[in-house]
């Protein structure tokens, strides 16, 4: 059975982001993963997670100046040294909260580098990554994003993200498969699960249109909950959606995942 992980980034944002362990245990979570955790003490995140009994399933590694546009740094040429930079806070989060699957951003289309010069960048990035983190039994993983969301970002499509995973050939290194990311773009949910099933680190989902609760908009999440039930799937499913209004009135949808009731 999918293990629903609340993103704390965009869910309970009613409330300090360190607040929010304890509200998403109380609604019945019990796993959490957020975006970019460098502006709190790791040990504070920590021991959020173990006072909560929360497992944390996911964060991303640091993304670079996001005021400024950037979107991660792995495919970036100019910014080889800022990416080897920014492992180490990251390595230092996950080993002090548990955390063994790291979000790693591709980064934007900038500059003069060919799509090749970029991809090359992003492998010899990735291989280094997880020659750091593997060793640990932290797992990287790629994420496609999608155009309108995201204009520009250099990995957009999920068979274009495991032709660099096979590239890179490391145990280390897997996908992140947003259901809500794939609606947007190419659609073949399931069927795109399945095929690279075998790369597939970490799943999200949210609704579409407009990225709120799964239930709302035009995909159908309990046939994609089943359908990852059927399959086996037993990994984390991230909750990476902005609720349309308070977050524990709109878990309704979620209740069978936390125990609520059957599927």
């Amino acid at each position: 059975m999918p293990r629903l992980a609340a993103n704390l980034s965009t869910m309970f944002t009613e409330v300090p982001f360190l607040e929010r362990f304890e509200h998403a245990a109380r609604a019945g979570f019990a796993a959490v993963e957020f975006q970019f955790p460098y502006a709190f003490d790791p040990a504070a995140i920590g021991a959020e997670l173990k006072r909560n009994g929360l497992e944390l399933a996911l964060f991303n590694l640091p993304p670079g100046d996001l005021a400024g546009g950037e979107r991660g740094l792995a495919s970036v040429p100019e910014a080889r040294d800022r990416f080897r930079e920014s492992l180490e806070p990251a390595l230092r989060h996950a080993l002090a909260t548990g955390c063994r699957r790291l979000h790693c951003m591709a980064g934007v289309l900038s500059g003069p580098a060919t799509m090749a010069e970029r991809e090359a960048v992003f492998v010899e990035n990735l291989r280094a990554a997880a020659g750091l983190f593997w060793p640990h039994g932290i797992r990287l993983l790629i994420e496609p994003l999608n155009p309108f969301d995201t204009p520009n970002y250099f990995l957009s499509s999920v068979e274009q993200a495991a032709a660099i995973v096979e590239a890179v050939g490391s145990p280390g290194v897997g996908i992140q498969y947003d259901v809500y990311h794939q609606s947007r773009t190419r659609g073949e949910l399931i069927a795109t699960f399945d095929r690279f099933r075998h790369l597939i680190g970490h799943v999200q989902i949210a609704g579409n249109p407009g990225r709120h609760e799964p239930d709302t908009g035009e995909v159908d999440y309990r046939f994609v909950l089943r359908a990852l039930d059927a399959r086996g799937h037993d990994g984390f499913v991230g909750c990476e959606y902005s609720p349309a209004g308070d977050t524990v009135e709109g878990l309704g949808w979620a209740r069978p995942w936390l125990g609520g009731g059957p599927a």
